[in-house]
């Protein structure tokens, strides 16, 4: 260790909240993260419980010339919440939220999640959108970008920031928005943990729910490819208010699907309309052949914002792979035909997510978010129970993940990029690069922020 029982001492004294280290009660259970494939251990843990604790922190950090850590919600496929030695900034205990309805909009704190934030929200009938697991960070996933149900009609989470308060390398809290500091504020919608701590986000609300149509519907997957075509026809004219993930996986052996389907792949239409009443719109994709299983109906937002939750739980092993797409071409179809069926790991799953919309309509330059001409993004999530079984998933998906890049854009969204393919970093921010180095040598030129889907200073 680099620094002194009086430094520690004095970074102790400076925190409303608990500077913890090895050995101490408490210790193992804020360095755990939501990817059990990463077993990582600081050496400090600094409890943060406001932005004055995060600013000490980093003061401690930087004079002390160790490594830093930021860990909001903790769900980073890439395992960058915790690193290995150095300090960890936990957020996970700044959960205050802010409404103010006449202006609609939230002032959410570092350690809220998307499902403590939706569950406040929808009191008032109002939402944001954000991703479709409950657990995730919302700042997390607005540093990078932010996809979910509402964002063909409102853009990425990072679409409705308005302004943050951040801590910077030098240890200095600062406003920004675009009145104040607006290359900070660009360079934090889509740069990630980059630039500093984001200890709050002001985010513009929409009227959403409290009921939304939702559910799912579910094929075998024999006739994939013929749904697939559909699919894809029926996303260029579907309205911006409904959303339908198309996703693969393995039926798991419980009752709610019939015997003769469990284990074997099955093809998920998951929708999402905002008016509980558009069932006419969601109808044509009920009506492609003979069901597995149809959950589709008037549902709560927030239940329908956490269903997914069984499937990805807490301390399992996961791997990420993802591609932009311009279009779902058939031969993209044909991969997924052919890999799907040899699908490994008890928990995977690959699915197709539509963007356009809102998206589309803001610039490319506008943000540090670079995706916004691809139509779709592709995401295989493999999730898995013990070790022993690295080798065989990460081949498949790794395999599965090559087939679909000869039909890909070149692009990928930068939270869904994995420990071992970080050289695709660039390729996440394209034209936007060059800008995004510029501001990280300007405002973190000695890198401090670097466990992170890292921009290295020009």
């Amino acid at each position: 260790m680099a620094w002194t029982s009086g430094g520690t001492s004095d970074l102790a004294a400076a925190l409303g909240g608990n500077l913890l280290e090895r050995g101490e009660t408490g210790f193992d259970e804020a360095r755990g993260t939501w990817n059990g494939r990463f077993d990582r251990r600081p050496d400090l843990i600094a409890l943060c419980t406001s932005t004055d604790d995060v600013k000490a922190a980093v003061d401690f950090a930087r004079e002390n010339g160790i490594r830093l850590s930021v860990k909001g919600g903790g769900h980073s496929y890439a395992g960058n919440s915790v690193a290995d030695g150095g300090l960890l900034i936990d957020l996970s205990s700044m959960k205050s939220i802010n409404i103010d309805a006449e202006a609609r909009t939230a002032t959410v704190a570092a350690g809220v999640t998307c499902g403590g934030l939706d569950a406040v929200t929808q009191q008032r009938g109002l939402a944001t959108p954000t991703p479709t697991v409950s657990s995730v960070g919302v700042i997390g996933a607005a540093l990078g970008g932010g996809t979910g149900y509402l964002s063909r009609k409102y853009g990425l989470t990072l679409d409705n920031v308005a302004a943050a308060d951040i801590v910077t390398a030098d240890g200095k809290h600062l406003r920004v928005s675009t009145d104040d500091h607006p290359d900070l504020f660009w360079a934090i919608r889509g740069g990630g943990g980059n630039f500093g701590v984001v200890t709050t986000l002001d985010l513009g609300l929409h009227d959403v729910g409290p009921q939304v149509l939702s559910g799912q519907i579910i094929y075998p997957f024999d006739d994939a490819v013929e749904h697939l075509r559909f699919y894809r026809r029926f996303m260029e004219d579907a309205p911006e208010e409904l959303q339908c993930y198309a996703f693969c996986f393995r039926a798991p052996s419980i009752d709610l699907f019939p015997a003769e389907v469990h284990g074997k792949p099955v093809l998920d239409f998951a929708v999402c309309h905002q008016d509980p009443d558009a069932v006419s719109v969601v109808q044509p994709l009920r009506e492609l052949g003979s069901v597995v299983l149809d959950t589709v109906g008037p549902h709560p937002y927030v239940q329908t914002q956490t269903a997914f939750d069984a499937n990805l739980p807490k301390g399992r092993r996961y791997l990420s792979r993802a591609h932009n797409l311009g279009a779902i071409t058939d031969d993209a179809i044909d991969a997924m035909v052919e890999h799907v069926p040899r699908m490994a790991g008890a928990l995977t799953a690959a699915y197709l997510d539509p963007l356009g919309g809102a998206i589309s309509r803001v610039r490319t330059d506008a943000t540090a978010y670079a995706g916004r001409s691809s139509r779709f993004g592709f995401h295989i999530i493999a999730g898995w129970l013990q070790p022993d079984e690295d080798e065989s998933v990460i081949a498949w998906a790794s395999e599965f993940a090559a087939a679909m890049a000869e039909e890909a854009n070149g692009g990928v969204y930068v939270n869904l990029i994995a420990d071992d393919e970080l050289d695709r970093v660039p390729a996440a921010y394209g034209p936007n690069l060059r800008r995004l180095q510029e501001l990280k040598r300007k405002w973190d030129p000695e890198n401090i922020f670097a466990s992170n889907h890292n921009i290295a200073p020009s």
